[in-house]
């Protein structure tokens, strides 16, 4: 019988193998290779090294493979499908960032990233408003994502329904150069190249791309340039410094939503799926951004008991989005430019309490952001020189944590964390005239999120947990800034943060020697959710009285012989308003689901490997259920199923090693909606994704 490995291992196999967390054995007859799974070795919820197996939360790691084979590496969504409970929506165009969204948190968001945390390096990519842009980040040199939901996710802070972190691959020992280029369906092309390597006791990998795409549908053109360089510095044998600089330089148009016929409840309702809006293009709606980022993490150990880690981060942003207000050519320009910068430091300790292993951390963590923000009237695209907005838009967080684990009995240990998050929102009006009074003021937001848990390990191949938090939410700059959809309106300054009770209980089993299974059920209650109101030009958005969250969330992973290889993921999910409220729209009834969110999500995939010719091959399943897209559910993207096929070839040829890949996406060519617009003021609610259409990658290494 399969015993499952001990903790260090199971580190040791996570470093040998191309996938974390999964070791090889022969049987000694029949000559057939048994691959046995073991849990992945995880820091995002303990903020500790542990395997993932015994924690008492629901974490999912996305492994390289599954990032960078027979994937653009452009966007998140790529790979975050594979996730249950986690919602990666593709809008077929990069003008917005992929919707993301955890147990229906962050559903609403029409731009950036919303009640979901951002992470790379544990630095992060969340401003402390709870905005985030994890377009940041480049896939080309992500290791893997680790993908935590539920009450444990509170500890990060503010805007927390869970916490998506990336971790950048260490620079190779040897020191090796490689160059890529990948083609594919509507012009797009994608040039990178890389250098990675040791001298001198400094590990440095470097990375720069040229990504550029006519879009899938009509005014969807974008193009990226991206570079990353990470070093590390052994400073002496107890501390190491790492170094991360993150640029890019981005321009995309932007496609908009489509409305649907009145009388059609089906895809083609839409006549042209890659038709765009009058007003798209006579506003000739687009963005221009770019985002320079420079991070630092300094870490010590003290002595075997101790430890801390000194994270500094610093960067700027500049924004530039021209969006669409009617048919005739008027638009509006909205130019942010940003500096942020944020510190955290953290001590680690573990020791023996009552003759018990325990584990703690203790962190203080402080960020700020300012925006310069500028709205500018347009005409057919072109901006006026008069302003209609002009201020200063600062956003600061302060928190303290506690987070620890004990392990109170053999096979039961216990997890308790605090978080106590002061997060203030301030706006300095420089717009002021006779008809536009200062509008200038601000907010501040605190709150205590406790969270506690437990794991039962009935026995080395079973382990039972249950954990209970609560949350919080602030609103964004971009929830506060209007407070009516009138072009002079005053900030909202009435809009609250939303607080959440969190409940989840769960299974983690190794089902036998190659088959791992994951499943949790959950529940939450969210007091004052933050609704929009309207989206579109003018956002608007308000407080709903209440809402409740409950469904499931499964995974099922087996590694069978002659390298074949099954994965499945499932999530339900029941969103709903659990009280009546008047919007927009008209009167919202408690029942009414939330918009943007599935009832059902489904990812299966069937992978082949043949080891001697270097030949690996997928085959991808994806399911979703309808969506509602407004509060009132008078209107929904309907369900769709879609298949994927991924393959590709290695060789190694002395120093050199050649990979190639093609991907095909949607290959039975299906008409569906990949993401939708929430209360959309214009009813512009969908976003067609793209038919069938493909890639083609090549790769080249040489190792010196």
């Amino acid at each position: 019988m399969f015993i499952r490995k001990t903790l260090p291992y199971a580190v040791l196999s996570a470093c040998a193998f191309a996938q974390p967390g999964m070791a090889a054995e022969t049987t000694d007859t029949g000559h057939e290779e048994r691959i046995s799974i073991l849990a992945p070795i995880v820091v995002t919820a303990t903020r500790q090294a542990q395997d993932s197996f015994d924690l008492p939360v629901a974490i999912d790691v996305v492994e390289k493979e599954n990032i960078q084979d027979g994937q653009a590496r452009m966007t998140l969504s790529e790979s975050l499908i594979r996730v249950p409970g986690i919602t990666a929506q593709n809008r077929t165009q990069m003008a917005q960032d992929p919707q993301i969204s955890t147990r229906g948190f962050g559903a609403r968001s029409s731009f950036g990233v919303r009640g979901v945390r951002v992470y790379v390096d544990g630095i992060p990519l969340t401003m402390p408003d709870g905005q985030g842009q994890p377009g940041n980040v480049d896939l080309d040199i992500v290791q893997g994502v680790e993908v935590l939901r539920g009450p444990f996710s509170a500890l990060y802070g503010n805007s927390s329904g869970g916490v998506i972190q990336m971790l950048t691959e260490d620079a190779a020992k040897t020191p090796e150069v490689s160059a890529g280029v990948v083609f594919g369906s509507y012009g797009t092309s994608k040039e990178s190249v890389r250098a990675s390597g040791t001298s001198e006791g400094i590990e440095y990998l470097i990375n720069y791309s040229n990504y550029e795409s006519d879009g899938y549908r009509d005014h969807s053109a974008s193009s990226k340039k991206q570079g990353t360089a990470k070093f590390k510095i052994n400073l002496n044998e107890d501390t190491k410094l790492t170094t991360l600089v993150n640029w890019f330089d981005q321009d995309a148009q932007d496609p908009g939503g489509l409305t649907r016929n009145a009388s059609a409840t089906e895809p083609s309702a839409f006549n042209d799926p890659k038709s765009v809006s009058r007003a798209t293009l006579r506003s000739d709606t687009r963005v221009s951004r770019s985002n320079t980022q420079v991070g630092f993490n300094l870490e010590h150990t003290i002595n075997e008991s101790n430890s801390i880690n000194f994270i500094n981060y610093v960067g700027t942003r500049e924004n530039l989005q021209y969006l669409s207000l009617n048919s005739t050519g008027g638009g509006r320009a909205s130019a942010i430019s940003r500096e942020f910068w944020g510190t955290e430091l953290r001590w680690n300790n573990q020791g023996l309490l009552l003759s018990k292993p325990y584990t703690l951390s203790a962190g203080l963590v402080y960020g700020k952001m300012n925006d310069d923000r500028l709205d500018t009237p347009t005409t057919n695209g072109e901006k006026s020189a008069s302003a209609t907005r002009n201020e200063k838009n600062i956003a600061s967080n302060s928190d303290q944590y506690l987070q620890g684990k004990w392990s109170v009995l053999d096979n039961i240990d216990l997890h308790a964390g605090l978080r106590r998050t002061k997060v203030s929102l301030e706006i300095d009006d420089k717009f002021i005239t006779n008809t536009n009074p200062d509008n200038s003021g601000s907010l501040t937001y605190e709150k205590t999120t406790p969270v506690i848990g437990a794991v039962w390990k009935v026995n080395p191949l079973l382990n039972f947990y249950a954990n209970y938090g609560k949350g919080f939410e602030t609103p964004t700059f971009i929830e506060v800034a209007y407070l009516n959809s009138n072009i002079n309106s005053t900030p909202n300054f009435g809009l609250k943060p939303s607080t959440s009770k969190n409940f989840e209980i769960g299974t983690k089993a190794f089902l036998s020697d190659n088959t791992l299974l994951n499943a949790t059920i959950f529940k939450t209650l969210t007091d004052d959710e933050i609704i929009a109101l309207t989206t579109g030009t003018f956002a608007t958005y308000t407080n709903a009285a209440k809402t409740k969250r409950n469904g499931a969330e499964v995974s099922i992973e087996s590694k069978l012989a002659h390298n074949i290889s099954l994965y499945g993921a499932y999530t339900l999910l029941n969103a709903k308003f659990d009280s009546d409220y008047v919007g927009n729209l008209g009167l919202v009834n408690a029942g009414n689901t939330i918009p943007g969110t599935y009832h059902t999500q489904i990812y299966a995939e069937a992978a082949w490997k043949h080891v001697e010719s270097g030949f690996r091959t997928a085959f991808e399943a994806r399911h979703n259920s309808k969506a509602y897209v407004n509060d009132t559910n008078t209107d929904s993207a309907p369900s769709y199923t879609i298949f994927n096929v991924r393959a590709g070839f290695e060789q190694q040829l002395k120093s050199w090693r050649f990979s190639e890949f093609v991907r095909v996406e949607n290959i039975f060519d299906k008409d569906y909606i990949g993401s939708v617009r929430v209360n959309d003021g214009n009813s512009r609610f969908f976003e067609p994704a793209a038919g069938r259409n493909w890639l083609v990658g090549l790769n080249a290494n040489y190792r010196f």
